[in-house]
């Protein structure tokens, strides 16, 4: 009975602590974390934020030079579009589970934002644009794709960066495999067999597309919806859509589409 008011004095203490560390402005302070912070924690996964207070706009002058720095994107949630049970319906996206650990993230990518007239156009230059994932559906296939930004080119309306500001361009799709990839049957594009040995000769029409291996790109669609602008800082945040190609195992198989949803965050500079 003696230990009760300790008891209620330490929880109220914790409570405390808690509710003034989850008003952070950033999912990660960057500038302040070391290796050791973040290592196998997942937190390097995560993109900064900005407080829900950030409402701002910032305006654009077409006669100067603006470059988008520091973009980040965060997949929270990966949908995949499968067969349709029947002819009348549709094909539906059903969701599923990011298998790859704590690298499904894109960052510190930069590009060109060039203003004309009330029109942004922002173009992809580099940076970490690509990541390979893999997802898990209900029924326990894997999906493998590649998540990516390159050479993304978006357009949108106006002339300030605000909380009104959504950009929808197109982006190329590396292929999931690369050239020296071979098959659980020896095949690749620059080794291996051009043909499994034991199986049918390698121009049978049925085994071309496992047997003649292709670097298979593919094109998809993005939009960034920005909704938290921090003039000061020049920090944006927002989220995004994207809907591309899944693998194609080199071209042996046909690809469906994914669709991405998750966070953003960027930064905008001028020069």
């Amino acid at each position: 009975m003696r230990f009760r008011p300790l008891l209620a004095l330490t929880l109220a203490f914790c409570l405390t602590v808690l509710t003034a560390c989850g008003g952070g402005s950033k999912a990660v302070d960057r500038s302040n974390v070391t290796y050791q912070d973040i290592v196998n924690t997942g937190k390097a996964n995560d993109c900064p934020t900005l407080p829900d207070t950030a409402r701002g706009s910032i305006s654009l002058d077409q006669s100067n030079k603006y470059q988008l720095s520091e973009i980040c994107l965060h997949p929270t949630e990966v949908f995949v579009k499968g067969e349709p049970t029947n002819k009348r319906q549709e094909a539906q996206f059903v969701a599923g589970k990011i298998l790859t650990r704590y690298t499904s993230s894109l960052d510190q990518i930069y590009g060109d934002l060039n203003v004309k007239g009330d029109t942004l156009t922002f173009k992809e230059k580099g940076g970490i644009d690509f990541q390979p994932i893999t997802v898990l559906l209900p029924g326990g296939e894997e999906v493998p794709f590649t998540f990516s930004m390159k050479e993304l080119e978006a357009t949108a309306q106006g002339a300030a960066i605000s909380t009104n500001t959504d950009f929808e361009g197109s982006y190329r799709t590396p292929s999931y495999r690369t050239s020296n990839f071979l098959d659980p049957k020896g095949r690749g594009l620059t080794t291996g067999y051009s043909a499994a040995v034991g199986l049918p000769s390698a121009d049978n029409e049925e085994l071309a597309s496992e047997n003649v291996k292709r670097y298979v790109d593919g094109t998809g669609k993005m939009s960034l919806f920005i909704n938290k602008v921090d003039p000061a800082t020049g920090e944006f945040a927002g989220v995004f859509t994207a809907v591309q190609p899944s693998d194609t195992d080199m071209g042996g198989k046909q690809a469906v589409d994914v669709k991405l949803t998750g966070q953003l965050y960027g930064r905008l500079e001028e020069g």
